[in-house]
């Protein structure tokens, strides 16, 4: 994934480093050049001094083949404006924002970019809506490094204990809701098609969740 990145305060540094560790090519802009010291001394990261609103600023950083763009800068109107840039001049398949003033969100909304707004939750949000959006959390805890996930029970766990999803400290099936019926599974419960299931995740082992849910039966 290519993502680029407006703001490079503790948010844009903090998710630009995520991205970069993952292996995502990210594309780093700020006004401030000497917010590049803020980032991680990485080959996947590239760092561009400028507005991110000014297109040839945008053009720079590759903004006509990016996957994703995220509008952090400290200043709401600044974000709003590159992120309107970024969905209706490039047509960027995913763009989101953060926003501060929480009068402001219903203007992003109407415009169909979503928005979070604290520093580490933020950084968590904005991961897991980049990488894991199809993974929509009912409930998220401290700082956004725990979540709670529902879902379909994947087809290849059916006929087996629900125990086999759990991760040790990572993944564990906490509640089943099976034709309309809410139970907290035991240990030798097994799953049946239908089933939905909530699941308590780290944040970090998003990935490994949706590597469960979409695995093939054998594999």
């Amino acid at each position: 994934m290519k993502v680029v990145i407006v703001g490079c305060g503790r948010v844009g540094a903090a998710l630009a480093a995520l991205l970069a560790a993952e292996g995502h090519e990210t594309e780093v802009v700020d006004r401030c050049p000497r917010a590049a010291g803020r980032l991680p001394d990485s080959p996947r990261i590239r760092f561009h001094e400028g507005n991110g609103f000014s297109r040839a600023v945008l053009r720079d950083a590759g903004i006509g083949h990016a996957d994703a763009f995220v509008a952090v800068t400290s200043r709401d109107n600044s974000n709003i404006v590159s992120a309107r840039t970024a969905k209706d001049t490039y047509r960027v398949p995913i763009v989101l924002a953060r926003v501060h003033d929480p009068r402001r969100a219903d203007i992003y909304r109407d415009l169909g970019i979503p928005t979070v707004s604290g520093v580490r939750w933020t950084v968590h949000q904005f991961h897991r809506m980049l990488l894991h959006r199809h993974l929509s959390p009912e409930l998220s805890f401290g700082n956004g490094e725990s979540l709670l996930v529902r879902s379909e029970v994947p087809a290849y766990l059916v006929g087996r204990r629900l125990t086999e999803f759990d991760v040790d400290g990572e993944i564990r099936v906490v509640e089943v809701t099976r034709a309309g019926r809410s139970l907290i599974p035991a240990h030798s419960t097994t799953a049946q098609a239908g089933d939905l299931v909530t699941v308590a995740v780290a944040a970090t082992a998003l990935g490994r969740l949706r590597g469960f849910l979409g695995k093939e039966p054998g594999t």
